[in-house]
């Protein structure tokens, strides 16, 4: 039985348990290359320039270069993200797209203050603003509904259950490296000479906005983004109380 089915209005439907399966046995490289051939411009994929970014750019490179790559850019990006993201552009040339919100960092502190301070709900209502909205905008304007995307299960205890393929309510999300251990990560890096982020040397471990991460203490991810109110940003989580459609 294939992944892929016509529907009624000629679209490709895609079933994201059987696709999850075919992926299973694959490489990462052959995963990306199966779903440029089944999907080809329905593909987003998105990278934070975070500490393994080099990785799924690196494969997207070699795979398939023509799927547009989404970066958010929420304005409060460490100085070093900022620096590391030119160099992997100019290392990888693809089809960058970088976005934004719609109110700046220094209009979103006017107006709310330090969000990121206000508990659970501040962060959330600040990943909306800074993160969720400008991806969606960037689904909508690209006219992707197929998202790629680097998660894996071993970042942290929230992810240990995700398959490679999931709906999330109009976006198929798709995770090629989804089951690379963090010593996988290290041996790719190692075997193709990729430039490491800036702030890997400093005990980073995760990397998000300069406000709500902080390096490890013993190793894990353990309590370094949100003060450990929360590991995920928004973008890779169900939302009940947002009306974007993810």
């Amino acid at each position: 039985m294939e992944a892929l089915k016509n529907n009624t209005q000629d679209a490709q439907v895609v079933d994201p348990v059987q696709l999850s399966a075919e992926l299973v046995n694959l490489r990462a490289g052959k995963r990306l290359e199966l779903l440029y051939e089944r999907l080809g411009s329905r593909l987003v994929a998105s990278t934070s320039f975070g500490l393994q970014a080099a990785v799924m750019l690196k494969l997207i490179h070699d795979h398939a270069p023509k799927i547009p790559i989404v970066s958010i850019d929420t304005g409060f990006l460490f100085p070093e993200t900022y620096r590391y993201a030119e160099e992997l552009m100019e290392k990888f040339p693809l089809d960058y797209r970088i976005y934004q919100p719609t109110l700046s960092a220094a209009r979103i502190q006017a107006l709310w203050g330090n969000l990121w301070e206000n508990g659970k709900e501040g962060a959330d209502r600040y990943a909306l603003l800074t993160k969720v909205e400008p991806m969606n905008r960037a689904l909508r304007e690209i006219g992707g509904d197929v998202w790629i995307s680097g998660l894996r299960r071993s970042h942290s205890e929230t992810r240990q259950d995700r398959p490679f393929a999931e709906q999330q309510k109009r976006t198929l999300k798709v995770y090629p490296i989804l089951d690379w251990a963090d010593a996988q990560v290290d041996l790719f890096f190692h075997q193709h000479q990729l430039p490491r982020h800036p702030l890997a040397e400093q005990g980073y471990v995760t990397m998000g906005d300069w406000h709500s991460t902080k390096p490890s203490e013993d190793g894990t991810t353990n309590g370094t983004r949100f003060n450990g109110e929360k590991f995920e940003c928004g973008l890779h989580q169900e939302s009940n109380t947002s009306d974007f459609q993810i």
